[in-house]
């Protein structure tokens, strides 16, 4: 078993070369739009998961997600050779690739902070204008 602080520079290391390896080493268009966000690899260091994002070629165009993950999967055993060229180790970890859905889900979150904050002030606001609806004081003595 390796110790935490080996897997953990084992997985950096992972995440950069298949980053680079999509950018200048495999040609295949379906890549161009990939970003490589994480890695974990296991404690005996035989498996890494490499997990990636997928950007829209246009601002207002959605990723095609299964193209991307289908090019990936195509290309798996030449980034897998790739990975254990450079990083020279006695095992090459097998490569499998999910999809990050952790920038989705904080941009949704995000959203809703946003939008519980806007309700927030228009509370304050709402809440400085109020009036009593009766007397200021009810429970003063009319004496």
């Amino acid at each position: 078993m390796a110790d935490n602080a080996r897997t953990g520079r084992i997985a950096k290391r992972i995440q950069e070369i298949v980053a680079n390896a999509l950018e200048h080493q495999i040609k295949d268009r379906r890549l161009e739009l990939i970003t490589v966000t994480d890695t974990r690899v296991t404690g005996d260091l035989h498996n890494a998961t490499v997990y990636y994002t997928v950007r829209g070629r246009d601002i207002n165009e959605e990723p095609d997600l299964d193209q991307a993950a289908e090019a990936l999967h195509r290309h798996r055993g030449q980034l897998r050779k790739i990975v254990g060229d450079v990083l020279s180790v006695r095992f090459t970890p097998t490569l499998e690739f999910e999809f990050d859905e952790v920038p989705q889900a904080s941009a949704h979150m995000e959203g809703l902070l946003a939008k519980a904050k806007a309700r927030d002030e228009e509370l304050a606001r709402l809440r400085q204008q109020a009036r009593p609806a009766g007397d200021e004081d009810p429970y003063k003595d009319s004496e």
